[in-house]
């Protein structure tokens, strides 16, 4: 049966904020090959990358003050909806942190950087795309422009041998992983004959009660939304990818695809399309999960000497956490709570994560580097402003009050007891008294230790800019918790 094809002008209107990043990440190139292939300025470059992030910036905010019910564009494929818009959004600002971070890292600000930029602007059109998307058909699309930006990105560093066998591995593993999604999505549709979301929502209830085989085309597709995520056993790749990329490069996969795959996720499995027994077996398999994530990437953190590694282990038990709120809205009943709570957490932990791998950015002096814990003995006598934002990054991570990531937690743990999830809370209390651990040991080590250890490079003036920033939303989310849930909250209210 034909597709019937029926676009507005509006449908462009909507994606225009991936659109002018698009757009703009073809002007350094465009400059660049003007020059005869000689590289542009890196300060030059970086500007008309931020005028990019900032026009798409400035079309999110447009469709947010526009914004009354959900839009579906492009013949359904694209929905969008408050949480459209605020991933959009947050995307365009992780973007920019990025690639402030990549203009003064030496591993990255090369001759090579207008090409970094391309591939990094892109990289956050494959994630907006992803958090916009309404067709799996189009998830897929979209996640295999955000990789293979990424693969590339990672393989472009400076760093020799460690980042090539960094993007061998997140190839390899990765494109097995988009396998087993697309698997998944050919069941789905053999089933329901649609990929629309939507339209699958109707079909759900039934199909889950009693076709085995819808039931693994959904555990296909989440399996591969767990490796994105770093979900165990899915989660091998992290660390390993992690360290052997640039700093930029990290910060930019630590927050930028844990914050849109997860909101993808939700799109996927939240309970307005799946709604799931808190008893049944796939809910089983899935607390497991995120138990599993927390206690391994907890514990395997504790015993981590390099700094850069403790942060991605770090990362693999938040993503256990933020399972949980999954877990949440895919029950019912009071599913909004789950949505609010894995949103309310992305966002908090997109400004925690960038601004703790911006302190680790400050600290390499030269591309290959390795930062390690002891590397931070003294810092507070050196540098106290450094230490002190690097502080409360580290005390927010752990969950510590009044910081935004305490409340994290809180939304998390409370979305989990409204739906009945007692044992994973308890588990989730026994990592985060874990966590606490390793979260302290940089402190310890920054202020009652005497020794020396490495200084803040002088060439970091704008990362330094850039964490003090992040560690002054981290202060004013936590004391501002409440406007921030509200408008966390405005933003999922077409999800119920």
């Amino acid at each position: 049966m034909p597709i019937e094809i029926n676009l507005k002008i509006q449908d462009f209107i909507c994606v225009a904020p991936a659109a002018l990043l698009f757009l703009w990440s073809l002007v350094p190139l465009t400059f660049k090959v003007v020059r005869g292939n000689k590289e542009l300025n890196s300060m030059a470059a970086l500007l008309l990358t931020l005028v990019g992030v900032v026009c798409s910036v400035a079309a999110s905010g447009l469709l947010y003050a526009q914004q009354s019910e959900p839009y579906f564009a492009f013949s359904n494929a694209l929905v969008f909806d408050g949480v459209s818009v605020l991933s959009a959004i947050v995307i365009a600002i992780i973007t920019a942190a990025a690639a402030i971070m990549a203009r003064e890292h030496k591993a990255t600000n090369g001759e090579h950087f207008s090409e970094f930029l391309f591939l990094l602007m892109n990289a956050a059109v494959g994630m907006m795309i992803l958090s916009w998307a309404n067709d799996l058909i189009v998830t897929f699309i979209a996640i295999e422009i955000m990789s293979l930006c990424l693969y590339l990105l990672i393989a472009l560093s400076k760093e020799g041998a460690l980042s090539k066998e960094a993007a061998f591995k997140y190839f390899v593993l990765g494109s097995f992983a988009s396998a087993i999604f697309l698997y998944g999505i050919a069941f789905i549709y053999g089933i329901t004959g649609t990929t629309y979301l939507n339209v699958i929502a109707k079909s759900a209830p039934t199909l889950i009660a009693g076709n085995y085989l819808f039931m693994f085309g959904v555990l296909l597709a989440v399996l591969g939304f767990c490796f994105k995520a770093a979900i165990v056993p899915f989660h091998a790749w992290t660390p390993d990818v992690y360290e052997g990329s640039p700093i930029p490069v990290t910060a930019f996969m630590a927050a930028g695809v844990k914050f849109v795959v997860f909101v993808a996720f939700l799109r996927f499995i939240r309970g307005n399309y799946l709604s799931f027994d808190v008893s049944g077996e796939f809910i089983t398999v899935l607390q497991w999960l995120a138990v599993l994530t927390m206690c391994l990437g907890n514990i395997a953190a504790i015993v981590q000497s390099s700094l850069k590694r403790m942060l991605a282990y770090s990362s693999i038990a938040h993503g256990g956490f933020v399972l949980i709120g999954v877990i949440a809205a895919a029950i019912g009943g009071e599913s909004w709570r789950g949505d609010l709570s894995v949103l309310y957490y992305v966002v908090s932990y997109t400004v925690m994560t960038i601004g703790a791998f911006g302190i680790v950015c400050m600290l390499e002096k030269n591309e290959g580097d390795i930062i390690l814990v002891e590397d931070l003995r003294g810092l507070a006598k050196r540098s106290q402003i450094t230490a002190l934002i690097f502080t409360i990054f580290m005390l927010s991570l752990a969950g510590i009050p009044p910081l935004v990531g305490f409340f994290a937690k809180f939304f998390i743990f409370s979305a989990a007891l409204k739906q009945g999830l007692f044992w994973l809370v308890i588990w989730a209390a026994i990592n985060s008294v874990i966590a606490a651990y390793y979260y302290l040991r940089p402190i310890v080590m920054m202020y009652m230790s005497d020794d020396a250890g490495v200084d803040v490079a002088e060439q970091y003036k704008m990362t330094r800019t850039l964490t003090t920033v992040m560690a002054m939303l981290v202060v004013l989310l936590g004391f501002a918790t409440e406007p921030f849930y509200q408008h966390i909250r405005h933003a999922i209210s077409s999800l119920f």
